[in-house]
C-alpha cells in the first residue's frame, strides 16, 4: 500500500465514495478512510437504505393485513416474523455495502480502514499512520443529535440507529420530531403494530415543506393511526423496567401532561459529525453550528483541504453529498461542475410518499413573489384508482408572468419518483406548459403532474 496519493477521501458515505470512486475514474491516485468493517457510512448502514427496506416490507405487511381483500385477494393466516424482516433489511445492506467494495476494487480505490484526521494540509492519520495527499476531502457525515435530560441508550429510549434494530414490537411507542426521520419510522413501527404518538415542537410537522403538503400529511398519516402532539416539547424521559415515562408540555407554556411508552424514539435532527477529526489543531474552520466552513469550490481556509455533504452547510441528503462529491471530483481534475441548492429534492418515505422541489408557497409570499398554483388530486387519476393509492395530490407554483416552474410539491403514491420530472424542467428553467405540452404516457402517475401544470392555467381535463 502506497503512502501517499492525489486525493484522500475521509469517510466512505455516499458523499465520500461517490467523490472517492469519481476521483480514481478521472486518473487521481485515490484512497478512501473508513472506520466501519464496511463502507457505504451511515445511510447504507444504519440510514437510508436499512429504513427503507423496512418501510418496504412493513408496507407489504400493512397491504397484506388490510388491503389485499379490497382487491380480491384473501389472506388468512398472514403474520409478522420480525426476526426474518430484520435479516431481510440486513441482507439489503450487505448486498449494498458489498457492492461498494466491488466498486471501489474496479477503479482501484484504496480503502485506508481506521478513524482518519487531518494532521496538516497535506496529510491524514489513519490508525496511527500517516498518508500524505495532494488533496483531502472531509466527508464525515452527520451523526444524531439528542435533548438535554434525555440520554439515548438505544433499548428503551432509541435513536434512529437504535429503532433499526427492535427485536420486537412496541406496543406503545413515542416519537419526538415531527420531521423525516420520525415520521418514516414511526410509520414503520405503527403497522407493525405499535401504537405510535408523535410529539412535535412546532405547530406542524415536517418543518420547512409546504404547508398545504404538510397538512395533507398529517391528516393521511393520522389516519392510518399515528397520533399526533403538535407544539409540544418534551423536558424529560426517564426509563425503568417497565417502559419510558415522558414528561411534555405545551412550547408556548401552559400545563403539562404524562405519557408512558414502551421505547421512545429521538428523532430532532443530526449534527454534523467532526469530532475526531483533528480541525482544529489542523487550523480548519467550522461555523457556529460545527460544520466545516468552505467556500464556493467546497475548500476549507486551509488550502488543499476540502468538505462536502452533512459536514458542511446546507441540507443534509445523500443525493446532496453525492451531486458535491462528483462536483469536488470534476473541479480537482481541471473540469468544471455546478449544483443548484434550490434544486434538491427532499422525499419522505412513508406511504403515501411526500416530495419537494424549489420554493414553497409560504416561501413565495414572504419573498413577495408572484405566482400561480395548480392542483391536481390523485383520486382523479385512473392509474391511482387502479392501484388503490389516490390519497394526495400534485401542486405546481409557477411564476405569474414567465410561467416558469419555482416549485413542485406531492403527496401520494411514488412522489420520490415523480418529483425527478419536475427537478429536470426546473433545471432547465422550464415553464409550466413545457410540462402540460409534453405527452405523458396513459394510464400513469405521472399525468397528475401534466394536469397540475394545466392547472396553473386553469385548464385541467379531469376535474
Amino acid at each position: 500500500m502506497s503512502d501517499s496519493f492525489d486525493v484522500i477521501v475521509i469517510g466512505a458515505g455516499p458523499g465520500g465514495y461517490v467523490c472517492a470512486i469519481r476521483c480514481a475514474q478521472l486518473g487521481l491516485k485515490t484512497a478512501c478512510v473508513e472506520k466501519r468493517d464496511t463502507l457505504g457510512g451511515t445511510c447504507l448502514n444504519v440510514g437510508c437504505i436499512p429504513s427503507k427496506a423496512l418501510l418496504s416490507a412493513s408496507e407489504k405487511y400493512e397491504a397484506a393485513n388490510h388491503h389485499f381483500s379490497g382487491m380480491g385477494i384473501d389472506t388468512k393466516g398472514v403474520s409478522l416474523n420480525l426476526a426474518n424482516m430484520m435479516k431481510f433489511k440486513d441482507n439489503v445492506v450487505g448486498a449494498n455495502t458489498k457492492g461498494i467494495e466491488f466498486l471501489f476494487k474496479k477503479n482501484k480505490v484504496e480503502w485506508l480502514k481506521g478513524g482518519g484526521k487531518v494532521s496538516k494540509a497535506g496529510e491524514v492519520e489513519v490508525a496511527g499512520k500517516k498518508y500524505a495527499a495532494k488533496h483531502i476531502i472531509i466527508a464525515t457525515g452527520s451523526d444524531v443529535v439528542s435533548l438535554p435530560g434525555i440520554t439515548i441508550d438505544e433499548k428503551q429510549i432509541v435513536s434512529s440507529t437504535g429503532a433499526l434494530v427492535l427485536n420486537k414490537v412496541p406496543k406503545t411507542m413515542v416519537v419526538i420530531g415531527g420531521g423525516v426521520i420520525g415520521l418514516e419510522l414511526g410509520s414503520v413501527w405503527q403497522r407493525l403494530g405499535s401504537k405510535v404518538t408523535v410529539v412535535e415542537y412546532l405547530d406542524r410537522i415536517l418543518p420547512g415543506m409546504d404547508g398545504e403538503v404538510a397538512k395533507e400529511a398529517q391528516k393521511i398519516l393520522a389516519k392510518q393511526g399515528l397520533e399526533f402532539k403538535l407544539g409540544m416539547k418534551v423536558t424529560s424521559a426517564v426509563s425503568d423496567s417497565k417502559g419510558v415515562t415522558l414528561r411534555v408540555e405545551p412550547a408556548s407554556g401552559g400545563k403539562g401532561e404524562t405519557l408512558s411508552a414502551d421505547v421512545v424514539l429521538v428523532a430532532v435532527g443530526r449534527k454534523a459529525h467532526t469530532d475526531g477529526l483533528g480541525l482544529k489543531e489542523a487550523g480548519i474552520t467550522t461555523d457556529e453550528r460545527g460544520r466545516v466552513a468552505v467556500d464556493h469550490h467546497f475548500q476549507t481556509n486551509v488550502k488543499g483541504v476540502y468538505a462536502i455533504g452533512d459536514v458542511i452547510a446546507g441540507p443534509m441528503l445523500a443525493h446532496k453529498a453525492e451531486e458535491e462529491g462528483i462536483i469536488l471530483a470534476e473541479m480537482l481534475a481541471g473540469q468544471s461542475g455546478h449544483i443548484d441548492y434550490n434544486l434538491v429534492p427532499g422525499v419522505v418515505y412513508t406511504h403515501p410518499e411526500i416530495a419537494a422541489i424549489g420554493k414553497t408557497e409560504e416561501q413565495l409570499k414572504q419573498e413577495g413573489v408572484e405566482y400561480k398554483a395548480g392542483k391536481f388530486p390523485f383520486s382523479a387519476n385512473g392509474r391511482a384508482r387502479a392501484m388503490g393509492a389516490t390519497d394526495g395530490f400534485v401542486k405546481i407554483l409557477a411564476h405569474a408572468k414567465t410561467d416558469r416552474v419555482l416549485g413542485v410539491h406531492i403527496v401520494g403514491p411514488e412522489a420520490g419518483t415523480l418529483i425527478a420530472e419536475a427537478a429536470i424542467v426546473m433545471e432547465f428553467g422550464g415553464s409550466s406548459e413545457d410540462i402540460f405540452r409534453t405527452c405523458h404516457a396513459h394510464p400513469t402517475l405521472e399525468e397528475v403532474t401534466k394536469e397540475a401544470a394545466l392547472a396553473v392555467h386553469g385548464r385541467a381535463i379531469h376535474s
